[in-house]
């Protein structure tokens, strides 16, 4: 018998979806509730959309789905203590699941991009890419396999269901009630401020942060980022200039500490596989490389704490809550 598909399991989430229609912008006056269920149907109707792609051993519907998928957290996150029911330790406990399937093949992905790009040895190249061929082509398997269970499958509808009407929007108490009432642009002034401010006061020490601390910030700097992404709808038309020049110098910093972190997981790569694990690991070690990317993160980030990157003001007016 054949498996669902993932279509089947999108096609199970649209009767919701038509039962509840949802404004297609967000305002700035709308309810958070409302503006949750339509950032996270977005993204998870994007994680859901990659599905065959990424089966089939797409990297680049890999990559999207990842992508998705951190929008997605990211939301959750967002718009956090107000989804914070009992359900969502178990929602994040399987997008964390997700996550990790998806990132081991996404690393070797990175990795032999970058051994493929920098090799000038075509015969050497050859030995050297069977190791991590290999080992690409192991880890999909698995991958693949995680993609077709019931697990995923069950996923897609538990997600999408406790988007539209899991325990947190149903609460009655006072503070629940206000939580679900205020003002997306009220909240999105209080989340984006408080988010900015942490990220930039730990970017002040980056050159003396390790590796871990380092990944760490990359990933405060993507909520940063994946949330004005998502938030586009609100800012005023004069400061749409601005915002995008923000996004500009995040994503800039943002791909320095990527490629750090893509260098760290291909030494620890590297030293997983059979027979070539010395050598491969020397292709993702260089000092110089790394003092340039951390330069260029660090400018990236005086030029943020010079622009002063969120303030209300960038906001379009506010008006009473949209239903």
């Amino acid at each position: 018998m054949a498996r669902p598909t993932t279509t089947s399991t999108a096609a199970r989430a649209r009767p919701a979806a038509r039962r509840n229609a949802l404004p297609g912008r967000l305002g700035p006056g709308m309810a958070c509730d409302t503006a949750f269920r339509i950032i996270a149907r977005r993204h998870l109707a994007a994680v859901l959309a990659q599905h065959e792609g990424t089966c089939r051993g797409d990297p680049d519907a890999l990559h999207q789905i990842r992508i998705a998928l951190t929008h997605l957290r990211t939301a959750i996150r967002f718009f956090s203590p107000m989804v914070d029911d009992a359900l969502r330790p178990k929602v994040w406990a399987e997008l964390k699941w997700l996550n990790g399937q998806l990132g081991m093949v996404r690393d070797l992905d990175v990795a032999i991009e970058r051994i493929v790009a920098e090799s000038s040895d075509e015969l050497a190249i050859v030995a050297e890419l069977q190791h991590w061929d290999e080992k690409r082509a192991e880890s999909h398997r698995l991958l693949a396999r995680a993609l077709q269970s019931a697990r995923y499958r069950r996923l897609g509808e538990q997600i999408s269901a406790w988007i539209e009407s899991g325990p947190w929007s149903t609460r009655r108490s006072k503070e629940a009630i206000r939580l679900r009432r205020c003002t997306l642009a009220d909240h999105a002034t209080e989340r984006l401020t408080e988010w900015e401010t942490t990220l930039l006061k730990k970017a002040r020490k980056l050159h003396k942060l390790d590796v871990e601390k380092r990944h760490k910030l990359r990933i405060l700097n993507k909520r940063l980022t994946y949330s004005i992404e998502s938030l586009q709808d609100l800012f005023a038309e004069d400061s749409l200039t601005k915002q995008r020049s923000i996004l500009k110098t995040l994503r800039k910093a943002q791909r320095s500490l990527g490629q750090l972190n893509d260098d760290a997981r291909g030494r620890a790569l590297a030293a997983s596989l059979n027979g070539a694990g010395h050598d491969a690991g020397k292709r993702f070690r260089s000092r110089k490389r790394e003092k340039k990317l951390l330069r260029t993160a660090s400018t990236a980030y005086r030029k943020l704490e010079r622009a002063k990157p969120f303030r209300s003001s960038d906001l379009a007016p506010s008006s009473e809550p949209e239903t």
